[in-house]
């Protein structure tokens, strides 16, 4: 069993560092091979791509811009009347991923629209999501690369995201029908909206294209105290045979460098048992 690689998620670790390349350089001096970065849009693509290439990283994730943050957007996959903003977002994403050499892209579903209810929007919604989908699925096949939707949670983090079950992502993934749109599997967000996360894991493990982490339910390190067994759920993706990488999405509790005992505990558990990088 090949051992994990984790990522690191500069939109989230290494918070004292204001620059998204100065980020990329803390995750690389603190050991890290990837990096991912929800919306890099506010940087120069130049300046990340010198970071990347300086320090030998991978980036392996970003995200569809989200919409009018000032209006309350959260992406726009599955908002309908805003097609033609998703389409924009989706062609910067991909100029973006295909730049900075990144194979992944997160299209985000987006919120239930204000003054709409989740029961009454759901119709048009899905509707909207499956016809989005299948025409970037056709965008990212072009330029070679894997879309991604992520069910995010509504009982903590978003009360109005759209797709927040593995369960809705992978009916909405089979009513698009494309090989090149995976699911995005935060363990954080599918513990707190179904748990079973060991059936869970075993029976959509086909259709998942990448993994986040974080404990349960403070969003801290996966050695903080919280619900989730860590070692267990990592030898449970190794013996699937996971071959991508492990997203550290989480709020330090500290300094982030400081924070990362858990990761050398694993690497080093890793090595004493000869498991592969």
């Amino acid at each position: 069993m090949p051992a994990l690689r984790f990522s690191a998620n500069v939109s989230w670790l290494f918070p004292e560092i204001s620059d998204v390349p100065g980020r990329i350089r803390a995750a690389a001096r603190a050991g890290f091979r990837a990096v991912e970065v929800a919306w890099p849009y506010d940087c120069q693509p130049g300046e990340v791509r010198a970071a990347l290439a300086e320090e030998r990283l991978q980036l392996v994730l970003l995200n569809t811009p989200p919409g009018d943050t000032q209006a309350g957007e959260l992406g726009l996959a599955a908002v309908p009347g805003r097609q033609d903003g998703f389409r924009t977002g989706l062609e910067q994403a991909v100029k973006w991923a295909v730049d900075l050499g990144c194979k992944r892209i997160h299209l985000m579903a987006g919120r239930v629209p204000a003054g709409l209810e989740r029961e009454s929007a759901e119709k048009e919604m899905e509707e909207t999501f499956v016809e989005n989908l299948r025409y970037a699925a056709d965008i990212l096949n072009e330029a070679g690369l894997v879309g991604l939707i992520e069910p995010i949670n509504c009982r903590i983090t978003d009360p109005r995201y759209f797709l927040n079950t593995p369960q809705h992502a992978a009916e909405i993934l089979g009513k698009v029908g494309k090989d090149n749109l995976k699911m995005q599997m935060d363990l954080f967000h599918w513990q707190i909206m179904d748990g079973n996360l060991t059936q869970n894991i075993n029976k959509y493990f086909p259709l998942i294209g990448h993994v986040q982490i974080a404990q349960v339910p403070h969003r801290h390190e996966p050695d903080s105290p919280g619900e989730l067994n860590f070692p267990y759920l990592f030898h449970l993706l190794e013996e699937l045979g996971y071959q991508g990488f492990v997203g550290c999405e989480y709020k330090p509790l500290g300094d982030t460098v400081a924070g990362l005992g858990w990761m050398e505990a694993y690497q080093k558990s890793c090595k004493d048992e000869g498991k592969p990088n």
